[in-house]
């Protein structure tokens, strides 16, 4: 039997930048026992995903998984351009905690409303790699506030956050400062990846990341925690 899983979310789960988790998760089990759906935007917020959840909704799945935050917590940062992003996104508000927190209980709200699907809130990848950082703290901030929805909705709550942690503190990086990834950027990235055929681990390792390409997107050793993380917490619970 086959579980059919949607995976809600933005670039991280679009997966142009990032290696693919969904890819990852399928390989973890049988082939055939898992089909992963692809349900992510680039560039959005919690917000953004409220208003795109017919089409899940209209084909419910067996199993959600939602990992949204990392733009609403980069938008906390100093030197994010907020502005940009609010028209880009058509964002009715400055992105803000509360308005986070509020636009994903109610994405939770309607999922388990209107599909019988089992549900599982990702928290945050780590934006960096220092850990006393802003932008690392900014990410465990929001991760506490995706915790605290998953309680009061009574849906599970998938330690990302927390294996990041502890994978970054085994792995001693150096404290490469966390920069901002302007579109310049991540268009090298891609650039680099898709032209000059480097993989996305090789970028890692050029600019001393150990999870990511650019301090947010992620390369194959942060995408496997994603999967584990789906795995371990959610498929093995519900199959």
């Amino acid at each position: 039997m086959t579980t059919r899983i949607a995976c809600l979310g933005d670039s991280l789960t679009r997966a142009q930048f990032s290696v693919d988790y969904l890819d990852l998760l399928a390989r973890r089990r049988p082939p055939g026992e898992v089909r992963p759906a692809r349900f992510g935007v680039n560039g959005d917020f919690a917000y953004n995903l409220l208003q795109r959840l017919d089409t899940v909704v209209a084909n419910p799945p067996d199993v959600i998984t939602v990992l949204i935050g990392t733009n609403d917590a980069r938008a906390s940062l100093a030197g994010y351009p907020v502005e940009q992003a609010m028209r880009r996104k058509g964002l009715p508000a400055r992105p803000a905690a509360g308005w986070f927190q509020e636009c994903l209980g109610a994405v939770v709200a309607r999922l388990r409303a209107e599909t019988d699907a089992t549900i599982g809130l990702l928290s945050l990848p780590v934006l960096g790699q220092r850990l006393d950082g802003p932008a690392a703290q900014a990410s465990q901030a929001y991760s506490s506030l995706i915790s605290e929805v998953a309680a009061d909705s009574e849906v599970a709550c998938l330690p990302l956050h927390e294996r990041q942690i502890e994978e970054l503190r085994r792995a001693d990086p150096p404290p490469v400062p966390y920069e901002e990834a302007t579109p310049a950027a991540t268009i090298g990235v891609l650039v680099q990846h898709t032209v000059l055929r480097r993989s996305l681990d090789a970028i890692s390792r050029r600019r001393g990341l150990v999870l990511t390409t650019d301090h947010i997107h992620q390369n194959s050793r942060g995408a496997a925690l994603v999967a584990e993380a789906i795995d371990t917490g959610l498929l093995a619970r519900s199959g």
